[in-house]
């Protein structure tokens, strides 16, 4: 696990240091202003909110928009899991106001470094970023209203340990709006072998019953969760991967078929249901 962690880490450090993926530019160039806006609006976000985003801040790396799936609200503690370099942090924290808080965590450090020179330069008072795995969060147990995470958790090399955190710093009621890759039928092997398409969020997603069935063995509810197919291309968006990866796929392969990207609504039980012991504790 180490070994993935820290060629992906290496991967989206040159990422945050080259500006972005290669949305609108010549690969390996990073990503032109108007190639990443459209990307991010392609994939659900509000151009009114883009507007108000540093210049920078977004490096064309999503495949949907978790703020938007659920209400963000005044006072809440939101916690973005791979935030990058802080796009949904950065929309949430007007949302949360004042007297709320937004935390982002990640791995990279060129990530972190971006994101945080970005908080502060624009004064975004109620935001951090802290360094950690998404598998082991630097975060108190019930404490967050409201997860969201846009196509990291496929790259996890342990997803289920993934959901077991969400669960745990959760507060009862508290939400999960998470944005990801999965696969709608198995990927061919050459495609499973393949680092750049694991960097692509490709060939480390798993079957959309598996990564559901992740969630709910945490303990967690399924809200909504709306599955939009694409084709190959279309699921990288602006990965500096794309062009590297469809030199791989076999020319039969119809990826509309096989990889979707999801939304996703989770909930932890506000109540949670005591085991049934004694009878007579009126509990069953």
């Amino acid at each position: 696990m180490s070994d993935i962690r820290e060629q992906v880490s290496d991967r989206y450090g040159e990422i945050a240091e080259s500006g972005g993926a290669c949305c609108g530019s010549d690969a390996g160039t990073g990503g032109s202003p108007t190639g990443l806006v459209d990307h991010a609006t392609a994939i659900g976000y509000d151009p009114d909110d883009l507007a108000t985003l540093p210049e920078g801040a977004n490096l064309g790396l999503g495949c949907g928009n978790p703020t938007s799936l659920t209400l963000i609200a005044e006072g809440m503690t939101v916690v973005d899991l791979g935030s990058g370099a802080g796009v949904d942090c950065f929309i949430a924290s007007p949302k949360v106001g004042s007297n709320g808080q937004v935390i982002g965590v990640d791995m990279t450090d060129a990530m972190l470094e971006k994101a945080r020179t970005f908080a502060t330069d624009h004064n975004y008072e109620n935001v951090e970023f802290r360094k950690g795995f998404i598998e082991e969060l630097p975060l108190d147990d019930d404490s967050v209203d409201l997860i969201i995470s846009n196509c990291v958790i496929n790259l996890s090399p342990d997803k289920q340990t993934v959901f077991g955190e969400i669960a745990r710093v959760l507060k009862p009621g508290g939400r999960a709006a998470i944005s990801d890759i999965v696969l709608l039928k198995a990927l061919p092997e050459k495609l499973v072998a393949d680092f750049e398409a694991y960097c692509g969020c490709v060939s480390g997603a798993l079957l959309i019953h598996e990564y559901l069935g992740h969630a709910m063995a945490a303990g967690m509810n399924v809200e909504r969760a709306d599955r939009k197919a694409y084709d190959v291309m279309a699921v990288l968006g602006c990965s500096p991967e794309a062009s590297k990866l469809l030199e791989q796929v076999p020319e039969d392969f119809e990826g509309a078929e096989h990889v979707a990207s999801l939304d996703l609504l989770l909930n932890m039980p506000a109540v949670l249901q005591q085991a049934c012991c004694d009878p007579s504790s009126g509990c069953c």
